[in-house]
């Protein structure tokens, strides 16, 4: 069993674990400390990029955290490398979908579209995937409103019309659900 090194004696992963569920942040931040060299390079192996390397560390750190109390003791570091290798294979999915979607708008322009045009839809077409990723986050009221208008691309009218309400409400719905994404979301997140 391997342990953590503090004040001359050794802390076992599964004391370190255990402190952890009890709430102790500390014992947390010498896991992190202990396997963070190991999680970055196995997330590496995958992403072959130093950045989205260290960002998806960060982020499997994150669920491991939140994802503790359902460990049962298996191998702990076999345990976090398994969520660390499913989280890198996830974002270099994503990353894979987004060159595709790039590709198609390339093959799009090859059609005699003006460039402007398909700079104009390649950014277009990624602010509507950034907000697909995020729209889970919103609150269920806003969700519906968002994707109608901003990936749907419904008219007032349309929306009104489907959802048999005046067209006041749905320029309410938005700027509520606009005014909500402006406090709980961050521009970088679709600039």
């Amino acid at each position: 069993m391997e342990a953590v090194r503090k004040g001359g004696r050794a802390i076992s992963d599964q004391v370190l674990i255990q402190k952890v569920k009890s709430g102790n942040d500390h014992a947390f931040r010498l896991l992190v400390e202990k396997y963070r060299s190991d999680l970055f390079r196995t997330i590496y192996a995958v992403l072959r990029d130093q950045k989205e390397a260290e960002d998806a560390t960060q982020e499997v750190f994150i669920k491991i955290y939140t994802s503790l109390s359902q460990y049962e003791n298996q191998g702990f570091k076999t345990w976090i490398t398994r969520i660390a290798v499913n989280h890198a294979i996830d974002v270099k999915r994503k990353r894979n979908r987004l060159q595709e979607d790039i590709i198609d708008l390339a093959e799009y322009s090859t059609l005699g579209t003006p460039k402007e045009s398909v700079e104009t839809e390649l950014i277009h077409k990624e602010k509507v995937f950034r907000i697909r990723e995020k729209l889970h986050e919103m609150p269920e009221n806003y969700r519906h409103v968002i994707y109608d208008f901003y990936i749907a691309e419904k008219t007032y009218g349309q929306m009104a019309e489907e959802q048999n309400v005046g067209i006041k409400t749905i320029e309410t719905k938005l700027y509520r659900a606009r005014t909500w994404m402006r406090k709980h979301w961050k521009e970088d997140d679709f600039s």
